[in-house]
C-alpha cells in the first residue's frame, strides 16, 4: 500500500448505537469514515435501514463490523447499503474463503441477490454485478490466533479485500492477556501491516493510542479509526468535570 492508493490515511470513527447527531458531529469534525459495530453494539436491522442511507448521504464512507461469520449478517449489511463488512471472528484461511464469499457474487463468492436498494429496486445485470464485487469490500478480521498464522494465504484469496484487525482479542488469543499495547502487541499489528502491504491489499486498525496511531501512519494504514463514541462521550465529559473542578479548587471552593 502506497500513498498514492485511493483512500489512503483515512480518518474513521466507531459507532456502539445508532446516532444521527454523531454522526453529523463526526462528519464536522472531519472523520471521513464511520465503523458500526452491530457485534458488540446496540444495532438492529431497522436501525441499519436508516442509519446507513444517512451516513452515505454525508459523503462518508460506512463499514459494518457484522454480528457474525454468518451469511445473513454479512447480505443484509450490503444489502442495505453498506460500502464494506468486516467479519469477526475468522478462524483459518478455510474459514475466510468460506464466509468472505458471501460477500461477493458468483462465480466470484456465493452472495445472493437481493432486488432492493444496492439495485435500486430493479433486477441485476452482468455489470453491475462486476461493480459490486469491485466496490463493496470485504474485510475479515484478524484477531484469532489461526488467523495470524494464515495471514498470508488469508490475504491471497481473491474475495478479500484487506484485513481489518482487532488488536485487544488478538492479545487474549494470543496468550498475552488484555491488550496494553505492549511490545508484543505492536509486533503483531506490525506483522499484519507488513503482510497487507506485502499482498497490495489495505489494512484497517482501531488506533486509540499514540503509539497505535504513529505504527499506522508508518504502515500506511489505509483507514485508521481514531476514537470510538462512548470513549469521545467519557473523554469530553471527563475533560469538562476536570476543568470546572481547577477553577474550583483555585477559587477556593
Amino acid at each position: 500500500m502506497n500513498r498514492n492508493t485511493p483512500g489512503y490515511g483515512l480518518h474513521g470513527v466507531w459507532l456502539s448505537e445508532p446516532s444521527a447527531s454523531t454522526v453529523e458531529v463526526a462528519a464536522l469534525a472531519g472523520y471521513d469514515t464511520v465503523v458500526l459495530d452491530v457485534e458488540h453494539g446496540s444495532f438492529d436491522l431497522a436501525a441499519l435501514n436508516w442509519l446507513l442511507p444517512f451516513i452515505r448521504s454525508k459523503g462518508m464512507e460506512v463499514i459494518v463490523k457484522v454480528l457474525g461469520p454468518h451469511r445473513e449478517a454479512i447480505q443484509q449489511a450490503l444489502d442495505l447499503g453498506a460500502n464494506a463488512v468486516a467479519i469477526p471472528h475468522v478462524e483459518s484461511v478455510e474459514h475466510a474463503e468460506k464466509v468472505c464469499g458471501y460477500a461477493k457474487f458468483p462465480p466470484l463468492g456465493d452472495r445472493s441477490f437481493a432486488g432492493g436498494r444496492v439495485s435500486n429496486y430493479r433486477g441485476f445485470s452482468d455489470d453491475w454485478v462486476a461493480e459490486q464485487d469491485a466496490n463493496t469490500r470485504c474485510y475479515p478480521m484478524i484477531e484469532d490466533a489461526s488467523a495470524f498464522d494464515d495471514i498470508a494465504a488469508i490475504l491471497a484469496l481473491p474475495a478479500v479485500d484487506g484485513i481489518f484487525i482487532g488488536p485487544s482479542d488478538l492479545s487474549l488469543r494470543r496468550d498475552r492477556g488484555a491488550y496494553t499495547v505492549s511490545e508484543g502487541d505492536l509486533a503483531d499489528l506490525a506483522a499484519l501491516a507488513d503482510a497487507a502491504n506485502a499482498a497490495g491489499k489495505p489494512w484497517i486498525l482501531p488506533a486509540w493510542s499514540p503509539a497505535e496511531q504513529e505504527l499506522a501512519v508508518a504502515k500506511n494504514a489505509h483507514l485508521i479509526i481514531a476514537t470510538m463514541q462512548y470513549g469521545a462521550l467519557l473523554a469530553g465529559l471527563e475533560g469538562s468535570s476536570a476543568a470546572l473542578r481547577d477553577i474550583q479548587v483555585k477559587a477556593g471552593k
